[in-house]
């Protein structure tokens, strides 16, 4: 690999280890399974290193570890089981803004409604888990989402609007 191209795979890959662990976490469900996709999807980016235009190095790595992902769980295991992990050590307080409470009884029940939040998330069909968490986990808009995920915005839009809806229902469920 020449210098250029350490540089490109430094800007490119490294900034982006955080949410690329992130999106791999919630595509797997699993913490190790995570770990080995984004040591997979390192070396896939910089095997193509060369090929990166420049863009968009965020939305190139998420794609990449969103293809290493439903590739990584195709041979290893079903895409469709996901294991939950507890809130805690998903970090589910961190994505849910459960911040310092005021009272142990409160902590509680952040908890409770993130722990609730996060099952409910790892129960969504993985196309739309994965347009839910790559526009409200990881902030992406819609024409991004796109390019990581291969399809049109209007897909990435209804997408997004059934997974809204069926995580509503899942957590309104829950309530009753």
């Amino acid at each position: 690999m020449s210098e250029d191209d350490r540089r490109r795979f430094e800007h490119a890959v490294v900034p982006h280890l955080q949410d690329a662990y992130a999106l791999a976490r919630w595509l797997a469900g699993s913490a190790s399974d995570a770990e080995d996709i984004v040591q997979e999807a390192c070396l896939r980016a910089y095997r193509g290193i060369g090929n990166f235009r420049g863009d968009n190095p965020r939305a190139w790595m998420m794609a990449i570890v969103r293809n290493t992902a439903f590739t990584w769980l195709k041979k290893h295991r079903d895409p469709v089981l996901v294991s939950i992990e507890s809130a805690e050590q998903f970090g589910a307080e961190e994505a849910y803004g459960v911040a310092d409470p005021a009272t142990p009884e409160t902590a509680l029940i952040d908890r409770t409604d993130a722990a609730r939040l996060q099952a409910a998330i790892a129960a969504l069909p993985p196309l739309f888990r994965e347009i839910l968490v790559l526009r409200e986990l990881q902030g992406f808009d819609y024409r991004a989402i796109g390019e990581i995920t291969g399809v049109p915005i209007g897909t990435v839009m209804s997408r997004l609007a059934r997974a809204r809806r069926q995580l509503m229902r899942t957590i309104g469920a829950d309530k009753t």
